[in-house]
């Protein structure tokens, strides 16, 4: 459809809202399951049950405006999720995943506080001061689930990921020398037995030649 007014603008900003806001549904118990952080899991249980009642803001507002509650395609949060969707795919379990996870949900936050503001914005500037007030406080969810993230990251999480891998890079270096070893010993065997087969044959002809 055409868009032609800002009421019409404001109105399709909403419905990609809500339609990104539904695939979060999704898409956030499955990062939930692959977090192994408690925060974390925690983080994106209590962000799904937000997301829920975000929907549920939406198709308030959609009635105030008395329009009709209908998504429009959000391409740009199918690419976000397909992003989280390959990092939990990717990356291996443990806290570097978790880092993976916090890096990808940052990603969506900032999408949704970027939105939400927008359409906060548009609602004042038409006079629709309840769905202003009501995206408002969507707006401050995400602002908040986004900070949460950044706590978890800093508290905790990332020097859990730097020191598993420092450990995984200790143990390629182990392994490494471990080969190396290996290959300087079967060296050294397969040298000690060329020279004890040179020995005594090389003797033996030398005294048949003197005899």
């Amino acid at each position: 459809m055409a868009v032609s007014t800002m009421q019409e603008l404001f109105v399709e900003e909403l419905r990609d809202l809500y339609h990104a806001e539904k695939q979060l549904t999704k898409a956030l118990p499955k990062m939930a399951k692959a977090a192994s952080d408690d925060q974390l899991r925690q983080a994106f249980t209590q962000h799904l049950e937000e997301t829920r009642t975000q929907v549920e803001r939406l198709e308030a507002v959609f009635e105030l405006l008395d329009v009709a509650k209908r998504a429009k395609r959000c391409e740009a949060m199918e690419g976000l999720i397909q992003e989280g969707r390959e990092m939990i795919e990717e990356v291996g379990d443990g806290a570097v995943l978790d880092v993976g996870l916090i890096t990808a949900a940052q990603k969506i936050e900032h999408y949704e506080i970027a939105g939400y503001g927008s359409v906060v914005a548009l609602a004042k500037a038409l006079g629709h001061e309840n769905a202003a007030q009501r995206l408002a406080e969507t707006l401050e969810e995400e602002k908040a689930a986004d900070e949460k993230l950044n706590e978890i990251a800093e508290s905790s999480v990332n020097q859990k990921a730097l020191s598993q891998s420092n450990g995984s890079e200790m143990d390629e270096a182990s392994g490494a020398e471990d080969d190396e070893a290996e290959k300087g010993h079967m060296a050294q065997t397969a040298g000690g037995r060329a020279t004890s087969r040179r020995g005594p044959s090389g003797g033996s002809r030398s005294q048949s030649r003197r005899a």
